[in-house]
């Protein structure tokens, strides 16, 4: 019986390392949304941080800052669905699509 349970615990260590190296991976792993066509872009990387925001100059009118908020706001959540995607995807190769309880990033 507790050869049984060494061998859980190995492959459970075995399995958090491949964790750790995903998550060090997705750290320089990027995807970009965008909204309003392209005029706000959002990049953020496998940590759900964003990391870049580029917004078009002519997007830019100090009488309708509501638009520009909005805009930002889109491809901010956008961009952080897509490294959730992502990162989803990335742990779905370690536990084959098995949702693990308390198993997350």
């Amino acid at each position: 019986m507790s050869h049984n349970i060494g061998k859980i615990m190995k492959q459970a260590q075995k399995m958090q390392e491949k964790m750790l190296k995903i998550q060090e991976e997705l750290a320089t792993k990027t995807v970009e949304a965008t909204s309003g066509g392209g005029m706000v872009t959002a990049v953020v990387n496998g940590r759900s941080e964003l990391v870049a925001l580029k917004i078009e100059r002519d997007v830019v009118n100090p009488d309708d800052i509501e638009m520009l908020q909005d805009l930002i706001t889109a491809a901010v959540n956008e961009g952080i669905r897509k490294a959730q995607d992502m990162i989803q995807e990335e742990m779905s190769k370690i536990t084959g699509g098995l949702s693990i309880p308390g198993l997350t990033l």
